[in-house]
């Protein structure tokens, strides 16, 4: 599925590892040793969450609108 939510990607020294996490989604976030990894895991989650949500009769948050300031 193609979600338009934000995703926060960075560098953990602590876990030693890319982290990727959708803030607008409570608890999705993922791991891997590439950003392209982590960004590839936080989708799965990100599918797996959107599931539990469907079945629990749960509303998707609605996106935050992003603009850019020139």
């Amino acid at each position: 599925m193609i979600y338009k939510y934000e995703i926060i990607l960075f560098w953990s020294d602590e876990d030693d590892a890319y982290i990727a996490e959708a803030p607008e989604l409570p608890g999705c976030n993922a791991h891997g040793q590439t950003y392209e990894e982590a960004l590839r895991e936080v989708g799965v989650v990100m599918d797996a969450w959107a599931e539990i949500a469907a079945e629990e009769g749960w509303e998707l948050p609605k996106p935050r609108a992003r603009t850019l300031v020139a």
